[in-house]
């Protein structure tokens, strides 16, 4: 046997089957996670409640949500081989803009 016919029965093609979970956390898991969270950090601040388990709460989710960010959209970006601006910029559309979304809809709802 040669090495050549056992590495390529081992060798995995790279396609469109592959990037479907990443895909499906940047476009549609992550913004959804980070618009709800955003709505209740905002949600926590303005209601002025400030109980310790409220506190530890919107801390737990502040970290989830940095962690998601990070491990599911940055990195992943950046194991495609894109540029460390290209993987912050899906950090930005992905994360932080549902983020402030969230926000402001709070923030309207709350000025009603």
């Amino acid at each position: 046997m040669n090495s050549h016919s056992q590495s390529s029965s081992v060798e995995t093609r790279p396609g469109r089957r592959y990037a479907f979970f990443p895909d499906l956390v940047r476009f549609v898991l992550a913004p959804v996670i980070l618009l709800l969270s955003g709505f209740f950090t905002a949600n926590f601040i303005i209601s002025g409640s400030y109980t310790w388990p409220g506190t530890s709460r919107t801390l737990a989710l502040t970290l989830t949500v940095l962690i998601l960010s990070r491990e599911f959209v940055y990195k992943e970006q950046r194991s495609r081989n894109l540029a460390p601006d290209r993987a912050w910029s899906a950090v930005l559309y992905s994360c932080a803009l549902p983020y402030v979304i969230g926000v402001l809809v709070m923030l309207a709802l709350w000025v009603l």
